[in-house]
């Protein structure tokens, strides 16, 4: 993944991380109401690994030069 496609591709998926796992903690910390996860501890450890990863990925894609390097 060293185009520009790579580099957008990375930005998009760790955004769409980043949120997701906002929500899922946000749900299992019992801050949003409605769910099945809604006060599982389980749902917030999940969820703040998938927003790291995406913290993570949204970095890496950033970083990357647009020319690939």
């Amino acid at each position: 993944m060293k185009s520009g496609a790579g580099r957008i591709t990375l930005i998009v998926v760790g955004i769409v991380a980043l949120l997701v796992g906002v929500v899922f903690a946000g749900q299992g910390a019992n801050l949003i109401p409605g769910s099945s996860m809604t006060g599982d501890s389980t749902w917030l450890y999940v969820g703040i690994a998938l927003a790291v990863v995406g913290v993570v990925l949204l970095v890496i894609g950033i970083r990357r030069r647009k020319d690939g390097h």
